[in-house]
């Protein structure tokens, strides 16, 4: 007998029970008569047994007849007890009647029962969840995404297609002796198609997709994370040939640490589990295992060796050509007026990923169905690749004071000045001082030209431009009212100087060394400290040079609140000198 069913007879035997007791408890008949007639068959000594229930009344027995219990009020009397032993009538005393002593008895076991019941339940449920997961195969039919699918990336699909064969065909690989790699690692930015890629290949090698994420594996029980490894593996090998993908696996796959009381315990485990799985592979298994990843970097070295993940294929930023593709595919089936530019929308987002790409469509498909556009125009495309960028514009400016307005156009003015006088490549589509709903109080779009490498030239460029909008402010209004306008301005300029001086070896008092690799965290802050100083300095004479035009685009910006590619170029060339202007 099973527990549950062991449970549900228990239950029943004591509801059973306590009818069977209420019945037996009740089998007398039962009269209510005054208390003057009990006295008086106590004075003709015709009673047999009284029964003093609680002090709120009395039962009693006549002699000769047990059927029948008569009830009468007690009177209270200290000496009532008395009275009736010396009478010779046996006297008993109860607390409550024996009916609701069984019933408050049956409750409370009901009550035992029950939370044994809901506490037996939740640990099995627990144990359950412990023991392993559940987790089912997607079944080719169902996967929706096919290389045809997926613009772009053409050399991360050709150096899937030979999984794909050897899956379909191992006996082609086992004549010469090769065997399929184990694992694949896609790395590379969030967005830009690696669990895709991972359907792709499953549905085109046409064998079932098991999808997990690296967090599943993480519990609060120890072992729990190996045991679902190990589940993992075993469904997939009952379908002989399978796709199993782990996205973000840095969640188990981070390097472990040297010092064996710093891990995490559940982490290892986990990790070795995996490991353990992927040796376990035979050759002629028709089984892959993909695992994504946002940092390449962070993974364990025992996770990037030959026999386990043998291949690291990047899924990079999509090249102009792939973002025209990626347009394309997600443009074909939505009303769009010809005046829309698939080349100028590629050319225009540089460093977008595929997500982002679909997200600015589907921004500009609402747009147009709010204002119940029969097509997607230019004006939504626009609107929708700022509201990705920036975030929507904030409807609510009312608390925007005239001063914070000036700062925000003169900060913005910074940026844009410097970029047209020291990147004239650069295009810079848009200025605002309106805020969005990412919580920027205005913006300046940057468009680089699109490149394979930085020079040391251009990163230094950038982080002219980075400082410009901190530097308008000091310029304008003093070095004491200058703002936390510039916060995400200055991060993004440590993190290029921290590379320049630590990472790339542009620095010339450095050389060529990697001081992260050599942990001088110390020479970096101040080299970069002295870097940043001197590039303020340079920036700064830039500006006073060029005031005017830093006054001329922030009056603009004070007057429209927007400025376009056009707007700009015109208000530059209006007060820039043929030395400094544009060329």
């Amino acid at each position: 007998m099973s527990k549950k069913a062991w449970i549900y007879n228990l239950v029943l035997c004591i509801v059973g029970s306590m009818i069977i007791g209420l019945i037996l408890t009740n089998n007398h008949v039962e009269l209510q008569v005054p208390y003057q007639e009990f006295n008086q068959l106590v004075e003709e000594n015709k009673i047999a047994q009284v029964t003093l229930n609680d002090g709120q009344y009395i039962e009693y027995l006549l002699i000769g007849n047990d059927e029948i219990i008569y009830k009468t009020e007690n009177p209270r009397s200290d000496n009532l007890k008395e009275n009736l032993l010396l009478k010779g009538i046996k006297v008993e005393e109860r607390s409550a009647t024996i009916t609701l002593q069984l019933a408050q008895s049956m409750m409370g076991i009901l009550l035992f029962v029950g939370v044994f019941f809901f506490v037996f339940k939740q640990i099995s449920n627990g144990q359950k969840d412990k023991i392993g997961f559940s987790v089912e195969a997607v079944s080719t039919e169902n996967i929706k995404v096919s290389f045809s699918n997926i613009a772009g990336n053409v050399e991360a699909k050709e150096q899937v297609q030979d999984i794909i064969d050897f899956i379909q065909t191992p006996e082609k690989y086992n004549k010469v002796g090769a065997r399929m790699p184990k694992g694949l690692i896609f790395y590379g930015p969030p967005g830009t198609g690696k669990t895709m890629m991972a359907k792709a290949l499953a549905k085109e090698a046409n064998v079932p997709f098991f999808s997990v994420n690296g967090s599943d594996f993480m519990q609060m029980y120890v072992g729990v994370g190996a045991s679902r490894i190990r589940d993992l593996f075993n469904e997939a090998r009952k379908n002989e040939k399978a796709v199993i993908f782990i996205d973000e696996i840095d969640a188990i796959g981070k390097k472990r640490s040297q010092f064996a009381e710093s891990g995490n315990n559940e982490k290892d485990q986990t990790l070795n589990a995996l490991l353990t799985e992927m040796s376990g592979f035979n050759d002629e298994e028709g089984i892959v295992v993909i695992a994504a990843t946002n940092r390449l970097e962070l993974l364990d070295e025992a996770l990037l060796r030959p026999g386990r993940f043998d291949r690291h294929i990047q899924i990079g930023y999509p090249d102009k050509k792939a973002r025209k593709s990626i347009f394309n595919s997600y443009i074909k089936n939505k009303p769009v007026d010809a005046d829309v530019d698939v080349d100028k929308l590629s050319e225009d987002t540089i460093y977008f990923t595929g997500a982002m790409i679909e997200s600015l469509v589907n921004e500009a498909a609402i747009e147009a169905a709010k204002t119940f556009s029969p097509a997607l125009t230019v004006e939504h495309f626009e609107k929708a690749y700022y509201t990705v960028i920036a975030g929507a514009e904030k409807k609510d400016r009312s608390n925007i004071t005239k001063e914070d307005k000036e700062i925000t156009a003169y900060h913005e003015a910074g940026h844009t000045v410097v970029t047209s006088l020291i990147a004239p490549e650069n295009k810079i589509t848009k200025v605002t001082i309106i805020p969005s709903t990412k919580g920027l109080g205005g913006f300046s779009m940057n468009i680089p030209a699109e490149r394979m490498y930085q020079s040391k030239k251009e990163i230094l460029t950038q982080i002219k431009i980075l400082l410009a909008g901190r530097i308008a402010e000091e310029i304008q209004f003093g070095n004491d009212h200058i703002t936390t306008g510039a916060g995400n301005d200055i991060e993004k300029a440590t993190t290029y100087i921290k590379d320049f001086v630590g990472k790339y070896g542009m620095d010339d008092s450095i050389g060529l060394l990697n001081l992260e690799l050599l942990e001088e965290k110390g020479e970096i802050t101040k080299i970069a400290k002295k870097m940043i100083q001197d590039l303020y300095e340079e920036t700064k004479r830039l500006l006073i040079e060029n005031k005017n035009c830093l006054d001329a685009i922030a009056n603009g910006l004070l007057t429209q609140e927007t400025l376009n590619e056009e707007e700009i170029r015109q208000t530059m060339n209006e007060v820039t000198s043929p030395v400094k202007g544009l060329q």
